[in-house]
């Protein structure tokens, strides 16, 4: 592969329930290969991980590029720790992340292995700013939960988010019942680092910020995002409990025969 950014890349063919069985690479098959033959065979799939370390929330995670015909894209998604050949990775194990690796426009195999190079560095530049900038958010969103903020690292979560998730952790402040996770928008790699930013959760109530933000001055705008949301459900319900006894009171005992 033609000189590119430092990505540690592990190849392995892959059946079709996503769990992947390493083989020896003995005809040192590309990339580009593998994912060109998954795409021309329907009855092959091919993966290729690349390994993301040293990061402060999550450690070490594997993103794993996943190429079927009959699924018609190169899928991507995002599992905790080093995964390489040998390894077996269940599909509840996988965050699917829709910012897809496209190799379409390689006329061949050099210019195929550079644009895989510069789509999964720009997947590998997206995991580490987004888990640095949501380790940031840790000591801010424990001053104002006041109290130790956990760090979930379930590929699902219990709370819906209004985005992607980028990855497979989130901070729980569980006291104030918030979630702060990482996602992004639905893009190909090609067309570079997918936009991202922080969501934050609370029941019903989400938003996201984009992640240069000051984490203190978006959980001071979500408190009160979420404040309010919170008087508005208080006045509805008032409304609703003043009506239903209205409407009691004009039916009386009538209304207690019928029903």
């Amino acid at each position: 592969m033609r000189p590119g950014p430092p990505v540690d890349v592990a190849i392995s063919v892959i059946p079709v329930n996503m769990s992947i069985t390493g083989v020896e690479m003995e005809n040192r098959e590309h990339a580009d290969d593998l994912l060109r033959r998954a795409l021309l065979d329907s009855e092959a799939t091919a993966a290729v991980a690349l390994r993301v370390a040293g990061l402060p929330l999550c450690e070490q995670l594997t993103v794993v590029f996943h190429g079927r015909r009959d699924l018609g894209t190169i899928q991507t998604y995002v599992t905790h720790g080093g995964r390489g050949a040998g390894a077996a990775v269940g599909a509840d194990e996988l965050l699917r992340v829709p910012c897809d690796l496209d190799l379409a426009g390689a006329e061949d195999r050099e210019e195929a292995e550079h644009l895989y190079a510069e789509q999964a560095a720009a997947m590998r530049d997206a995991l580490i700013g987004a888990d640095t900038v949501l380790d940031i958010w840790r000591e801010p969103l424990e001053d104002l939960a006041h109290s130790r903020v956990e760090v979930d690292l379930r590929i699902a979560l219990d709370v819906d988010l209004p985005a992607h998730r980028l990855l497979p952790a989130a901070l729980i402040a569980p006291e104030k019942r918030i979630v702060v996770a990482a996602v992004c928008g639905a893009r190909p790699l090609a067309e570079g680092r997918p936009p991202m930013g922080i969501v934050c959760a609370q029941q019903d109530v989400a938003r996201v910020y984009p992640l240069p933000d000051d984490p203190e001055r978006c959980l001071e705008d979500f408190l009160d995002v979420a404040a309010d949301h919170a008087r508005r459900m208080a006045e509805q319900l008032g409304r609703q409990e003043a009506s239903v006894q209205r409407f009691l009171e004009l039916n009386g005992d009538e209304f207690q025969e019928a029903g």
